[in-house]
């Protein structure tokens, strides 16, 4: 059995990737940050469709943890799963704040850089050990790198691009090891980013369907299928590639 690593599947996209991985017969190590029941729940989704998951926290903002967690990662490997290894990684875990470049002050510059940048390129080359040659792997990224400048994501759009061009050094660093790395860009989704801004703002989601040709916002389950496809082996000849996922989004 494969095994993959993802984090921030508690819920949102993180939960239909997780949930949709296993269903393809993988084994799944999730992690959660605050919200622990979250991670329960996803690991109890995945069993109750006969598949295999164990859920760890982890703190995507905070390096000086990440050896403590590949640790933990090796234990649940050989405990689990009795293997050394796991062969996929979906650097997912993330979090919305937004500001105008006017009023953004450095402490929220440097949240949102830990956990969207630094978080996953240390997290990776902490967990790399662990991987197995031939994997892959998936980082989630933002179309508002490219798709329509919205005022207040300057800085959360600023670290996806960057998330962007790191997936293409990690593809070409990864490749003699025949690790694939691609990264996938989520339009408006439903999910519990920005405090849960969906629920709260409701009136939004007509506006944002109008802006999609496929006239509704994304659910987790429609990014969540794609990152499932991009581990495959049907993606096998796929690398260095960012995807759009937005249903059209300002088409």
């Amino acid at each position: 059995m494969k095994i993959a690593v993802v984090t921030g599947a508690s819920s949102g996209i993180g939960q239909g990737a997780a949930i949709e991985i296993a269903r393809r017969g993988t084994g799944v190590v999730l992690t959660y940050g605050s919200n622990r029941e979250g991670g329960l729940e996803t690991v109890a989704a995945i069993e109750k469709e006969g598949g295999t998951a164990v859920a760890l926290p982890l703190d995507l903002g905070d390096t000086a943890g990440f050896d403590a967690f590949r640790d933990t990662v090796a234990d649940v490997l050989r405990t689990t799963w009795g293997r050394d290894t796991f062969d996929h990684l979906v650097n997912n875990a993330g979090f919305v704040r937004t500001s105008s470049i006017a009023d953004t002050t450095e402490d929220t510059f440097d949240a949102l850089m830990r956990v969207l940048l630094k978080g996953p390129y240390f997290l990776t080359q902490r967990l790399l050990p662990l991987m197995a040659d031939g994997g892959a792997i998936v980082n989630t990224s933002s179309n508002s790198t490219s798709g329509g400048l919205e005022p207040g994501y300057s800085v959360y759009a600023s670290m996806k691009g960057g998330l962007d061009v790191l997936t293409r050094y990690m593809a070409k660093e990864f490749s003699a090891r025949g690790i694939r790395v691609n990264s996938v860009s989520p339009g408006p989704t439903r999910t519990r980013l920005a405090d849960d801004a969906f629920t709260r703002h409701p009136e939004v989601v007509p506006l944002l369907a109008a802006r999609t040709a496929l006239a509704r916002v994304g659910e987790p389950d429609d990014i969540g299928a794609l990152i499932a496809t991009l581990l495959s082996d049907d993606s096998r000849w796929v690398t260095a590639q960012n995807i759009e996922v937005s249903g059209g989004y300002n088409l």
